[in-house]
């Protein structure tokens, strides 16, 4: 049995192998050539958190694996109103085949992981979103045709987002930097593990992390939870935004990608946001391809 918690607990041959699935599947699926590897299997979605992309890509995903998505709501569980999330690992372990959460705390999900029995998949914590960045892999290596070797530029807060791209980046032989205020970097043991494992740089200079990158990435700077402090972060983050003056720092035919929702104006401009908006779209289809991909290597009997 196999977990997806965080990026960091799989090696790069098992980042690979679910890319090279993701990319076969993704053909098949464009193609109409049926895989239902997941038959009859029941994948548990519990939200927390809202989404938009995480619940129609994973509703879809199991579907097309010949499988049954259930749609659980923090409102609809007992974990919501008090019940030890161990006790809701060992009940939906007698009912489910797998578990995808989205929620706020990564020990929420260690812990269905220890207590349960099944697979478990983390849709998203506030520590991680290792599913968004197997899609956002998939997406840099169809448009670059390989990961090894190119530079990849996270600008923005040093959120859950930027501690997976670090991750991810790192493993599969990219240089990664991370553009940021000083205030708000990524978590400290994970920079500390980049920089004794690859080429990692983290400066408050958007310039300098942008200089020739192949892929510049960023976030909105105020995540979900954090409205109320979207007015204070705004003027933290001013500055931390791809315009053109970045792209023209970065590689010639350097790629964008956001992990959207975007707010153009801010972290993006508009007229960069349309001018790879194809790329973005790529990266947002391929979080269905690459689920899909995580979802049977996890699950798979």
């Amino acid at each position: 049995m196999k977990h997806l918690l965080k990026l960091s607990d799989w090696s790069t041959e098992e980042i690979f192998e679910a890319l090279d699935l993701a990319d076969k599947l993704k053909y098949e699926k464009k193609h109409g050539i049926s895989h239902h590897l997941l038959e009859g299997q029941t994948l548990g979605m519990i939200f927390s958190k809202s989404s938009t992309r995480t619940r129609v890509s994973f509703e879809v995903g199991i579907h097309d694996l010949g499988g049954t998505g259930l749609f659980l709501s923090s409102r609809d569980l007992q974990i919501g109103r008090g019940e030890p999330v161990e006790d809701t690992a060992r009940v939906l372990s007698r009912y489910l085949d797998g578990i995808m959460i989205r929620t706020f705390a990564q020990k929420e999900v260690e812990d269905l992981a220890t207590y349960g029995s099944i697979p478990i998949i983390n849709g998203l914590t506030d520590y991680c979103h290792p599913c968004q960045v197997m899609a956002d892999l998939q997406t840099i290596r169809e448009h670059k045709g390989t990961l090894a070797g190119k530079k990849l530029c996270f600008i923005g807060d040093g959120n859950n987002m930027a501690n997976s791209l670090i991750v991810g980046g790192i493993k599969t032989g990219m240089a990664v930097s991370v553009s940021c205020p000083n205030s708000n970097k990524p978590d400290a043991d994970i920079m500390k593990w980049a920089s004794e494992n690859g080429s990692f740089t983290c400066t408050e200079s958007v310039l300098e992390a942008a200089a020739g990158a192949d892929a510049l990435y960023t976030d909105v700077w105020a995540s979900m939870g954090q409205e109320e402090e979207a007015a204070e972060r705004r003027k933290i983050f001013a500055g931390y935004q791809i315009n053109d003056e970045v792209m023209a720092a970065a590689n010639p035919g350097a790629m964008v990608m956001h992990c959207l929702p975007a707010h153009r104006g801010e972290e993006i401009t508009a007229e960069v946001f349309e001018a790879h908006a194809n790329e973005i779209f790529d990266e947002a289809e391929n979080r269905l391809h690459a689920q899909k991909a995580i979802m049977v290597l996890c699950m798979k009997k």
